[in-house]
């Protein structure tokens, strides 16, 4: 087993880079796009999957996350994933950085996967189904995130994980 590390550094997001985890969300250069709103508008669709892996018990949720921002070096002595839906987040102002932090695995995390993005400006992500995460973190200011996932209101909707030593992020 690889030893997890014990400090990461975020590098700046991209569709790329981020792609096993979930989906960048935002309309970027190069998105196809249409027009819409009598051609004031462009409409980016199909940025990410929602999936629900339930079998019908669960039902859509759009709530708003209001974060305060992290004190620096961020300890992280847990995370969490969501087994059956995919989670967005999208930040409710463009102003504004934060920080997120994913692993992949199964049961428990993988720490050698262990990945931190920067992201700025109005960019949201999604974590796939599974993928285990801190916390949405701020850095700069206050953000409130809208958030849509797939609930149905029993603890399998969220599975936290205690990592055995914290792990530091330096932003």
């Amino acid at each position: 087993m690889t030893r997890p590390p014990s400090v990461i550094k975020p590098q700046p997001i991209d569709a790329a880079a981020y792609s096993d985890y979930g989906e960048v969300i935002a309309a970027a250069r190069g998105r196809a796009f249409k027009d819409a709103n009598l051609g004031r508008a462009r409409r980016f669709d199909r940025l990410s999957e929602v999936r629900n892996l339930r079998p019908g018990t669960a039902t859509l949720n759009l709530c708003i996350f209001r974060c305060q921002p992290a004190a620096m070096p961020l300890e992280i002595r847990l995370l969490e994933r969501h087994p059956f839906s995919t989670q967005v987040f999208l930040p409710m102002r463009h102003d504004a950085r934060y920080l997120v932090v994913v692993a992949l695995g199964g049961d428990a995390p993988d720490l050698a996967s262990l990945r931190a993005f920067l992201v700025e400006g109005a960019q949201g992500i999604s974590y796939k189904p599974g993928i285990w995460h801190y916390p949405m973190t701020a850095l700069d200011k206050e953000i409130d995130f809208s958030c849509l996932i797939w609930e149905d209101g029993s603890q399998a909707d969220c599975e936290l994980f205690d990592l055995e030593r914290p792990i530091s992020v330096e932003v």
